[in-house]
């Protein structure tokens, strides 16, 4: 093949491959998520971001993550509701089953790893950063309008000087106008 036709079918290729979504194009809020410890102060949050801090104690600083301490899915953690489900599905054959028996068997393992992700998160007693930003976020609509209210005064102000200064500047255009003293000319040699 010769190279300029492999070339042409690169850039070919390269005209067919998705774009980003709009979504990718215009963020939201950017969000600051941080873990302090102890007595240890939050940023503050900035006009382009929203920071959100989750505390935990001085003596969890150094430490594996409580959820990676040891095994959820051992028995001795689990529930005798969770274990009685897990008798439920002994058996199950068929679509949506999640077994290597029948057809269509494997459809079903992905809904269960959905469900069973979801259940986990929801059982989660780590930091929910969801719920935390939600809560800065209500913050800051709560000074929304106070600060809203105050642009618009600042808006409102500038544009008084503005026209009082446009006023000034008509009032001495209209004023009688004294030419300003020729100056005499030397004598050329």
């Amino acid at each position: 093949m010769k190279p300029y036709l492999a070339a042409a079918a690169a850039l070919g290729m390269i005209a067919f491959a998705p774009l980003p979504a709009q979504a990718q194009a215009e963020p939201g809020d950017k969000v600051n998520q941080l873990i302090v410890y102890g007595d240890d102060p939050c940023p503050a949050s900035t006009d382009g971001s929203i920071t959100v801090c989750a505390r935990k104690e001085e003596s969890e600083r150094f430490r594996i993550p409580a959820p990676l301490r040891d095994n959820p899915n051992a028995s001795v953690n689990q529930g005798w509701t969770e274990r009685v489900k897990a008798y439920e599905t002994v058996g199950a054959a068929g679509a949506y089953s999640c077994s290597p028996v029948g057809s269509g068997g494997a459809s079903g393992c992905m809904a269960k790893l959905i469900n069973q992700a979801y259940a986990e998160k929801k059982q989660s007693t780590d930091v929910q950063m969801g719920k935390l930003i939600e809560e800065e976020r209500a913050k800051r609509l709560q000074t929304i309008d106070a600060d809203a209210a105050a642009e618009q005064a600042r808006v409102e102000q500038i544009e008084k000087e503005y026209d009082a200064r446009i006023a000034r500047e008509r009032a001495a255009e209209g004023a009688p106008v004294t030419p300003a003293p020729v100056p005499a000319t030397p004598p050329q040699n």
